[in-house]
């Protein structure tokens, strides 16, 4: 305020002096004509100062003037070593990430909002063989052009990592997790996991293997025992014991020998069989044939079709992956408890549900049901004849059918297992078989 006030003095002076002046040479129309203009001069003057200063030398000091001019030249100057002070200490921050990037074994690839690189660490060169003078401002999926990292990239869904070779080393393997941040861009982080990936081959063609050579010494001790049983009766008692119980272990090794199996040709085979339309309720109530054998009468097995749509995929490995969630709840539930095999519409796609109105499970173990031997009570497990592989074989089929396990359940409140397929994987049924469903 106060160098406004001084402006308005200084006009006035300036009229007021050479309007003086006028008046004593009797002309005072040209004293205050003269006085506005110097004033004006005064200003024009400052303000081309400025902007030879803002247009020209923006990177200097800004000039020097003098009553409002000169107040608002200082506070340039102030804002000017602000913002000096505020780029170096940002320049300092993104050193600092740069070179702390450049000390990590990882790849680090940061992308602008439309995907196009913008900076990458040395680690990055290495794995994926950019190239800093010709590949600063490519779109990613130019240079990592394999169809499933450009299906992750542009799905937006990266809450799982993709495991992929490199696309300039086909013996090195590497994990892909993408971050989205700030103003839709992404960091593109790329890990060299061939060791943990060896290793893990390797566990399974150990497991394959053995599993495989088990086979044959277990097929014979189980013939053998089962010619000694038919005369069992000529046995003393405590042999008979012996033997009943040798038998009920060799058939529960032969079991784990298979589920291994399966496990394996699962994890292994990445090229699925052909797939073609399952009729799901032939499929569930074959299962629940099944179910009904096995409890003998203990449960109380239903099924429900609420879907009249068929799924496209492979039937063998989805009457596995039912035929286990169905077992697991003839084994793991009390006696007269109900057993419901589902076949509904679920969100955007449908879903196979079994459901039980048993002890059910604390959440707590829920995470961890689809790891392999896991068990929530392993002395009951053990007792039922369960091998602890059923879920992961589930976990697998349903990864096979592009489909994910749902696991509902608390304590005293029954188990439901809902395994949710894409819609992608729907056929729809004949109009008259619908309306004969429905009828």
């Amino acid at each position: 305020m106060y160098y406004w006030t001084n402006e308005l003095w200084r006009l006035a002076y300036l009229v007021g002096g050479l309007g003086a002046l006028g008046w004593v040479l009797d002309a005072p129309g040209w004293g205050l004509a003269g006085g506005l203009g110097l004033f004006v001069f005064i200003h024009l003057r400052h303000l081309r100062e400025l902007y030879v200063w803002l247009t020209y030398h923006p990177g200097r000091e800004p000039p020097v003037g003098s009553g409002v001019w000169g107040d608002l030249f200082d506070r340039l100057y102030k804002y000017q070593k602000t913002q000096r002070m505020t780029q170096e200490r940002l320049r300092d921050v993104i050193r600092r990430v740069q070179e702390s990037s450049e000390a990590m074994r990882d790849s680090v690839v940061m992308l602008d909002s439309r995907g196009d690189l913008e900076w990458w660490n040395t680690a990055a060169e290495r794995m994926l063989g950019f190239q800093t003078r010709h590949d600063r401002g490519q779109h990613i999926t130019n240079l990592l052009r394999d169809p499933r990292f450009v299906d992750y990239f542009y799905a937006r869904d990266y809450r799982e990592p993709l495991t992929l070779p490199s696309p300039i080393r086909d013996d090195l393997v590497l994990q892909f997790q993408i971050t989205l941040y700030g103003d839709d861009e992404r960091l593109v982080m790329a890990r060299d996991i061939t060791r943990l990936h060896r290793l893990e081959q390797m566990r399974r063609d150990f497991v394959a293997n053995v599993s495989h050579e088990l086979r044959t010494p277990l097929t014979v001790l189980a013939g053998y025992l089962e010619t000694y049983t038919e005369y069992a009766d000529q046995l003393p008692p405590r042999w008979r014991r012996g033997l009943s119980q040798m038998q009920e272990q060799t058939t529960r090794m032969q079991n784990l020998v298979n589920d291994l199996l399966l496990l394996s040709r699962l994890e292994t085979d990445h090229q699925t069989e052909r797939s073609t339309p399952v009729a799901i309720d032939d499929l569930l109530e074959s299962v629940r044939r099944d179910t009904v054998a096995l409890s003998e009468g203990r449960h109380s097995v239903h099924v429900e079709i609420e879907d009249p749509r068929r799924l496209s995929g492979v039937e063998q490995e989805l009457r596995s992956a039912v035929s286990n969630l169905a077992f697991n709840a003839v084994r793991y539930t009390p006696e007269d408890s109900t057993i419901t095999l589902r076949w509904r519409a679920w969100q955007e796609g449908a879903a196979l549900e079994v459901e039980d109105d048993g002890e059910g499970i604390d959440p707590v173990h829920i995470p961890r049901l689809t790891e392999r031997f896991y068990r929530v009570d392993k002395g009951r497990s053990a007792a039922t004849g369960g091998t602890g592989l059923g879920l992961a074989i589930v976990k697998h089929v349903l990864l096979r059918h592009d489909a994910r396990l749902e696991i509902d359940s608390n304590p005293g409140e029954g188990a439901l297992f809902r395994c949710v397929f894409p819609a992608e994987r729907l056929i729809e049924a004949d109009p008259a078989l619908a309306d004969a469903q429905r009828a």
